[in-house]
């Protein structure tokens, strides 16, 4: 490894630009390489679901362009380049024939969307959108189209349904949950969803799944298991995400549902860390922004010498629903306790209480959203 071998950030998205930003914040000009699969704009991924009600197109949506990083962070990077495998022993990234030294080495690089195998000859017609350039490919691919299927009834799902009904679109979710967001929200703040979405016009067809889909015309034709066809111009599938850890096992790091790191963000191998959507830190996969945030203050430290643990706070997650504001803080998977509800119409609050009265987690959608900042002073942190 050579002397000036630079700081290596693989991935740009919303993890990989954090914590560049935060480097630059503490050392103008320590070497940084960016290495990337897609075209390095910085964009914010949780607005992709906010586009329509917006009334923006994909490159409205990006911050800055690739060169414009470059220059803004007196970085170094790599576009439409993908990495085909990590050299631990010698410090090096992989790039086909090319190697290239790393002095410390950040995977940033994210998740991958889980897809489905269903028959038909349609699937051309099926969209995820787990990035900008996914994002352009569908916003230019729903142009002057009137309906759209979306397979999952969880966060993107569901915010995805509220943003094309704000853009005049007709939306059916199908999910095999009996409600929305099952892993996220207690029932009756999920039911509240889904009672504010039909209002808004989404079409349920909750406890099934789609077992075909054909092509119909411009359009394809969606065969339900419990029996239902559907008509829709495109398909969303938003039935989840996988953080990518095929490159870092064959690479011999230790990883379990992400790349395994500790409190400071070091995976097994020396000089390599992970954060966003590809780490389990300390246990935790945590697909949202503001653990990421935390984690790209500490790791930013570490990076250039002083060793530092994440602290998360606690940290209320937010669905971008407008018809139904909701904001959810999941009590740890271990606690002990019960649900504690009030509703309102679609304004719920509920509150998972232990014995002794402590409120562990809450979800509040409708009115009661408005108590998210009281209620999450009131919850004990993940870590501290």
């Amino acid at each position: 490894m050579s002397a000036a071998a630079p700081i290596v950030i693989i991935g740009t998205g919303l993890s990989g630009f954090s914590l560049a930003r935060e480097i630059r914040k503490q050392d103008k000009e320590i070497p940084i390489l960016m290495v990337t699969a897609d075209d390095g704009y910085s964009y914010s991924k949780p607005m992709l679901s906010t586009g329509f009600t917006k009334g923006k197109e994909a490159e409205e949506l990006a911050q800055a362009t690739a060169a414009a990083m470059v220059e803004q962070l007196n970085i170094d990077l790599r576009a439409h380049t993908t990495v085909t495998g990590i050299d631990t022993a010698a410090h090096q990234l992989l790039i086909g024939d090319e190697r290239l030294d790393y002095a410390k080495l950040v995977l940033a690089w994210g998740a991958d969307v889980i897809r489905l195998t269903i028959e038909g000859d349609g699937h051309e017609q099926v969209y995820s959108i787990n990035d900008l350039m996914d994002y352009r490919a569908f916003r230019k691919a729903v142009a002057g189209k009137q309906r759209v299927a979306i397979m999952g009834a969880g966060l993107i799902g569901c915010e995805f349904a509220n943003d094309l009904r704000n853009g005049g679109i007709e939306v059916d979710i199908i999910a095999p949950s009996d409600t929305v967001m099952p892993g996220l929200l207690p029932k009756p703040a999920a039911d509240a969803v889904v009672d504010a979405l039909t209002e808004a016009g989404v079409g349920f067809h909750l406890e099934t799944v789609v077992e075909r889909i054909d092509k119909d015309g411009d359009g394809v034709r969606l065969q339900l298991a419990n029996g239902e066809t559907l008509a829709a111009d495109l398909v969303i599938s938003a039935v989840g995400l996988r953080p990518r850890t095929s490159l870092a096992v064959e690479a011999g790091l230790e990883a379990g549902r992400g790349i395994m790191v500790n409190r400071a963000l070091e995976t097994s191998a020396p000089d390599v860390y992970a954060l966003g959507d590809c780490a389990e830190v300390d246990g935790h996969v945590l697909l949202y922004v503001l653990p990421l945030m935390a984690c790209a203050r500490a790791l930013a430290k570490t990076l250039l010498g002083e060793r530092s643990e994440v602290a998360y706070g606690t940290m209320p997650v937010m669905v971008k629903t407008p018809c139904c504001p909701t904001a959810v803080c999941p009590p740890p998977a271990s606690a002990e306790g019960a649900w504690e509800v009030e509703r309102d119409g679609n304004s719920v609050r509920a509150l998972f209480k232990a014995e002794d009265g402590q409120i562990l987690g809450f979800a509040v959608t409708g009115d009661y959203a408005l108590e998210k900042q009281t209620l999450a002073k009131e919850v004990p942190p993940i870590h501290n």
